[in-house]
């Protein structure tokens, strides 16, 4: 193996999207007025001037209740089920909200782009012939606007014959400018396009800022650093940032509808974090292979986990592998587990259900 080079390209962490139940609350209630009862009291109401320290209150006892306290008392029923349907509400969102994490989770590699087809980019006609002094269809629209133009019987009343015809004449203008616009981006596509298929790196991270493939993991937290291998092979560093995707408690309802929240067990935690590396990896490839003509893509994924020689979370190497676009283009990305389907790449990886990932080495790159 010869020498090479290696150029790198830095996409930062995005948005981090964190999902838990402490952020989940409810309050209800009436402001100034408070009825109790019980037995040794009878009921009693009280109301009270809001920031004023007035109150009053009143002794009801067990005397013959009149229509405007029963009618209250009916209000207060009413307000006291509104507030628990409001209650209940909020508890089914929160746990919609954790099942769609845990689902978009185990789904991250069937979310891939549609491949770029580059030489037919490079091909593609022009929008007009501007090299021979061509008009656009813009602009050529807007002068037969300026040439059907017949002032109406209110333009003619009013003279604004000649007002009217310089705002058409204006449009020709602005007709113009939108066809220099697309001329101009037609001919930048051609030459990326042009350079794509040259094999320029330096397009190839051009493209990648612009497209930027990788944008919903950038929400989820992740962050990603690119390598030019070579014009066929790149190598990517995949922050997996686990402890802001996998929720660490986990949602759902009880019999009566209200919310219940239970801490995750590890098993189940670790099951999806390593559900959702596999998963981002395999959309990684598959993005990559759609965005650039690359055969081979190394990935490795790092995270911060518990380093027990020194007892402090570490940065490490948790997956590395090495995929091919041929064999991964052969896989039913809508029935794979896509941990199991790690078995068709060179890779590595320890993974145990009670403790999730250890550290494992990088896979060496080989260059075309």
């Amino acid at each position: 193996m010869g020498f090479g080079f290696r150029k790198s390209f830095k996409i930062a962490p995005g948005v981090r999207l964190n999902v838990g139940s402490k952020s989940i609350g409810v309050s209800a209630g009436v402001k100034g007025l408070r009825y109790s009862v019980n037995s040794r009291t009878g009921s009693r109401v009280t109301a009270s001037v809001p920031n004023t320290g007035i109150y009053y209150t009143t002794s009801l006892g067990k005397k013959q209740k009149t229509p405007a306290y029963n009618r209250q008392r009916e209000l207060a029923l009413m307000q006291k089920e509104e507030a628990r349907l409001n209650e209940l509400e909020q508890a089914a969102l929160a746990v919609e909200t954790y099942e769609n994490t845990i689902e978009r989770i185990h789904s991250i590699h069937k979310e891939a782009d549609d491949p770029i087809n580059w030489i037919k980019v490079r091909s593609a006609n022009p929008p007009f012939d501007e090299q021979n002094g061509g008009i656009g269809p813009n602009e050529q629209a807007a002068i037969e606007k300026v040439n059907q133009y017949k002032p109406s019987i209110v333009s003619k009343l009013f003279k604004q014959q000649e007002k009217e015809l310089e705002k058409l004449k204006d449009e020709v203008i602005e007709a113009r400018k939108h066809d220099v616009e697309d001329y101009r981006s037609w001919e930048r596509d051609v030459r990326v396009a042009t350079k794509v298929l040259e094999g320029d790196i330096d397009t190839y991270f051009e493209v990648i800022a612009e497209f930027n493939p990788l944008d919903d993991l950038c929400e989820f937290g992740s962050g990603f650093e690119f390598f030019a291998v070579d014009s066929k092979t790149m190598e990517i560093e995949f922050e997996v940032e686990s402890g802001n995707v996998v929720p660490k408690e986990q949602l759902s309802l009880t019999k009566t509808g209200k919310l219940s929240v239970k801490q995750m067990s590890k098993s189940k935690y670790y099951d999806i974090q390593q559900d959702y590396v596999a998963s981002a990896v395999l959309r990684i490839a598959r993005d990559m292979f759609a965005l650039l003509p690359l055969d081979t893509v190394y990935i490795h994924a790092t995270d911060k986990i518990m380093d027990t020689t020194t007892g402090y979370e570490k940065k490490m190497t948790i997956l590395s592998v090495k995929i091919g676009k041929r064999i991964l283009n052969k896989l039913n990305f809508e029935a794979i587990d896509c941990s199991d389907a790690l078995q068709n790449f060179q890779h590595n990886m320890k993974f145990k259900k009670t403790s999730g990932f250890s550290e494992v080495e990088k896979l060496s790159v080989e260059q075309c």
